[in-house]
C-alpha cells in the first residue's frame, strides 16, 4: 500500500509543477498583453499578471491536483495564507543566500552566466514550490480521514 500512496503523491507533484508552469505563462503572457499591447502601466500589469496567475494556480490545484471538494472561500483563504508563508520563506533563503559569499560569486556555466543571487533565486524558488506543495497537500486542500 506504501507504493500506490508514494505514486499518488508523485502523480500529485507533477500535476503541481505543470500547474506551476502554466501559472507562469498566464502571468507573463498578462503582464505582456497589459502593458505591450494595452498600454497600461508596469506595476498595474505586473500586479493583474500575479493575480491571474495566483487565481489559475488555486482553481487548478482545488480541481485537477487535489481534487478537493471543499468550501471555495475557506479554501481560497488557506491557499492565499499559504502563498504568502511560502513567499515569505523563499524571500529569506534567496536573502541569507544573497547576503553569505555566495552572493558575490560569478558562475560560467559552458556559457551560461548565473550570479550568486541567481542561483539564490533558484534555491529559493525550489524551497518555495516544495514548501507550497506540502502545504496546500496538509493544510489547504487536506482530505478528510
Amino acid at each position: 500500500m506504501t507504493k500506490v500512496i508514494d505514486k499518488e503523491k508523485t502523480l500529485q507533484f507533477i500535476k503541481y509543477c505543470i500547474v506551476g508552469v502554466l501559472n507562469t505563462l498566464i502571468t507573463l503572457g498578462v503582464i505582456y498583453l497589459c502593458k505591450s499591447l494595452l498600454g497600461i502601466n508596469d506595476y498595474v500589469s505586473n500586479a493583474l499578471g500575479y493575480i491571474c496567475g495566483v487565481v489559475n494556480s488555486f482553481l487548478c490545484n482545488k480541481q485537477w491536483v487535489f481534487q478537493s471538494k471543499g468550501e471555495y472561500r475557506r479554501e481560497a483563504l488557506r491557499f492565499i495564507v499559504g502563498f504568502l508563508l511560502c513567499y515569505g520563506l523563499q524571500f529569506w533563503v534567496v536573502w541569507m543566500l544573497n547576503s553569505s559569499q555566495l552572493g558575490d560569486l560569478i558562475f560560467n556555466f559552458y556559457g551560461l552566466i548565473l550570479s550568486g543571487y541567481g542561483i539564490a533565486t533558484l534555491l529559493g524558488n525550489v524551497v518555495y514550490t516544495l514548501a507550497n506543495f506540502v502545504y496546500n497537500r496538509v493544510v489547504t486542500f487536506r482530505q478528510p480521514a
